[in-house]
């Protein structure tokens, strides 16, 4: 997992006009939040925290504050402006080591399904999953393997397993299936998701390698 590290500054100010003038110099806003940590109002420069917002990585992030240690954390939630899209507001939660998180992780599907060769449509239905885990196993994503997926099978949250991490997600939610394109038209006529007409296939995903 990649780790970076920000320089902030303690916030004094955190009623609406300060973070609007913040704003306007190019900074953000940011809460920092642990269970063994009096909430701290920060902020940093937009370049530095951008690349992190907009990616489909997760980040270790480490918090340097003038008067504070070091502060491990990652981005919990990005409020942005309904116009222009910028980054508005951000919450920061903190890790301490030894101690389990739960934590949304993108998914990727790797491959080519032989379901596609059968006539099917693959649906990648759930684009993150929640997971508990260490803060050092924390994966930037999970890599599934969709290679063995067959026209009408899936893959859910319940047939992944990890050496590392656990899946949070409802056994049944379907990760990625393998559809008629039939059922995806009238899926997309009634505007529901699709769902595998076959017993499903226990694809198991594997581990993004992590990084010190």
């Amino acid at each position: 997992m990649e780790k970076v590290v920000i320089e902030a500054q303690k916030r004094d100010k955190i009623n609406k006009p300060s973070r609007s003038a913040l704003r306007k110099e190019g900074k953000v806003p940011a809460i920092y939040y642990s269970k063994h940590h009096e909430p701290l109002a920060v902020q940093f420069a937009e370049r530095a925290i951008h690349p992190l917002v907009f990616t489909s990585k997760t980040s270790l992030i480490t918090l340097n504050v003038e008067g504070h240690e070091e502060l491990d954390c990652i981005i919990k939630d990005v409020q942005f402006d309904p116009v222009t899209e910028k980054i508005v507001h951000i919450d920061l939660l903190g890790l301490k080591k030894g101690e389990k998180i739960q934590i949304e992780v993108p998914v990727q599907l790797i491959g080519n399904p032989i379901g596609i060769k059968e006539g099917g449509i693959l649906q990648h239905t759930l684009h993150k999953v929640e997971i508990e885990c260490l803060p050092a196993d924390i994966p930037e994503h999970l890599e599934i393997d969709v290679v063995n997926l067959k026209l009408g099978q899936a893959i859910h949250a319940g047939d992944l397993k990890f050496d590392n991490f656990v899946v949070l997600n409802s056994p049944e939610s379907i990760i990625a299936a393998v559809t008629h394109p039939k059922v995806e038209k009238e899926a997309a006529a009634t505007g529901e998701t699709p769902v595998a007409t076959e017993p499903e296939v226990i694809a198991k995903g594997k581990p993004q390698d992590k990084e010190d």
